[in-house]
């Protein structure tokens, strides 16, 4: 009889986490999840943390703004295959209060604990009517809050 397998060792502490199995439509010629797979599950993860915190596409609409992908990093660490499951945590690491956001991410094979990517997300805020990048709105300054605390992202 095996053993359960250890709690996921995140990079920092409670992610928000959301999980998605590895479907076959996910799979490229190496027989492994597509690396764009893998940004369309960061997007995923970080519009349904969104969410949960009570900012939705109504509520941006309402406000007239929304926050926009300036940037991705991925440092892919290993591959995930078809079946697998991947827990992708997301952590707020900075908020200016005014213009940017940055998201931190973290997969891991829900099976056997091993780290399959790290990445971040830096967005901007922008006006939707115009798609010019402004200044947040306080609902956004409060309900973005860091989650986590990494040195690297600060702001001075």
């Amino acid at each position: 009889m095996s053993s359960p397998s250890p709690p996921p060792s995140w990079d920092w502490p409670n992610p928000f986490i959301h999980e998605v199995r590895v479907e076959p439509h996910h799979i490229d010629d190496f027989q492994h999840t597509n690396n764009v797979v893998y940004l369309t599950w960061m997007a995923k993860t970080a519009w349904e943390h969104s969410k949960v915190l009570g900012l939705d596409f109504p509520s941006y609409a309402r406000l007239n703004r929304g926050m926009v992908v300036r940037r991705h990093e991925l440092e892919y660490l290993a591959a995930s295959h078809e079946g697998q499951r991947v827990l992708i945590g997301t952590w707020i690491t900075a908020n200016d209060g005014k213009l940017r956001l940055r998201r931190r991410f973290q997969m891991i094979n829900g099976d056997t604990n091993e780290t399959l990517l790290r990445g971040l997300t830096d967005f901007v805020c922008i006006n939707i009517e115009t798609g010019r990048a402004t200044r947040m709105p306080q609902e956004f300054v409060d309900t973005y809050r860091l989650t986590a605390d990494v040195a690297a992202d600060r702001r001075g």
